[in-house]
């Protein structure tokens, strides 16, 4: 089986001690890893290594940042995306591991609808599309993870009809998002569980967010047909979420049958 997880961590050197704790346990194949807010130089890639796994990451000071983890041979893709990300954000990493394209992406939030930030993630969106249809092909193996800042349907939010128009669920994120997803993409978690009430993100601003279940799916594995038929299961781990200084995601996990 071919484990894969994402994790926006809010900071990869705060939450070391969750995510050790978390590879040890679970043993994923791969690990993307989004916000790490670390510069390349003071990565941890050590305590990575001392695992068993190897790690590729782009890192920037104080924000951003992405990683990917893995216990076999992992292969830098270089994915152009100068068409519409800002120099020098670190929001996407590629790789290929065992046959399979992974593109790790931490799409901008967007701060605000009708801020020149939101009209910059919905071109950061689009511009996805552009990218997975110059580069890539819906017949091949490719899976499309991490945090995506947007919870596409009703049931990925915990009051959809209050949220509607909002950061996040809004109904110009959710057409750019499915102009992606129309290029060829499936959205694993839903392919396994259908019903809502499942989240991977609960604001630290919201008191007893995550035992109120006042959460957002806004983290997200996406695969091709041809992966999406190997599909076995995928979960959301909400243990990470309720151990001490966690992150304001947790992990989500998508598990194939590869031969």
């Amino acid at each position: 089986m071919f484990k894969v997880a994402t994790y926006n961590a809010n900071s990869v050197r705060a939450r070391l001690p969750i995510i050790m704790d978390w590879l040890a346990a679970e043993k994923p194949d791969v690990l993307c890893l989004q916000e790490t807010k670390v510069e390349n130089h003071n990565f941890p890639a050590a305590d990575f290594n001392d695992l068993g796994y190897r790690v590729l990451y782009k890192g920037q000071k104080s924000y951003n940042g992405v990683a990917v983890a893995s216990v076999h041979e992992l292969t830098e893709l270089s994915i152009d995306i100068s068409a519409f990300a800002r120099p020098g954000e670190a929001r996407l990493i590629a790789v290929q591991v065992k046959g399979v394209n992974i593109i790790n992406t931490y799409i901008p939030q967007g701060k605000a609808p009708d801020t020149d930030e939101f009209a910059y993630k919905l071109n950061w969106l689009r511009g996805m599309r552009d990218v997975f249809a110059r580069d890539f092909s819906p017949d091949a193996y490719l899976l499309w993870t991490g945090d995506f800042n947007v919870a596409p349907e009703p049931i990925d939010v915990h009051s959809p009809e209050k949220l509607l128009g909002h950061l996040g669920y809004h109904p110009m994120e959710h057409q750019a998002l499915q102009y992606v997803k129309d290029w060829g993409f499936e959205d694993i978690f839903r392919r396994h569980v259908p019903e809502g009430g499942h989240y991977t993100f609960f604001d630290y601003r919201v008191p007893n967010g995550v035992k109120r279940k006042m959460g957002w799916r806004i983290d997200h594995i996406w695969t091709t047909g041809p992966l999406a038929a190997l599909s076995r299961a995928a979960r959301i781990d909400m243990a990470p979420r309720l151990k001490e200084k966690p992150s304001d995601h947790t992990f989500l996990v998508a598990e194939f049958e590869l031969d």
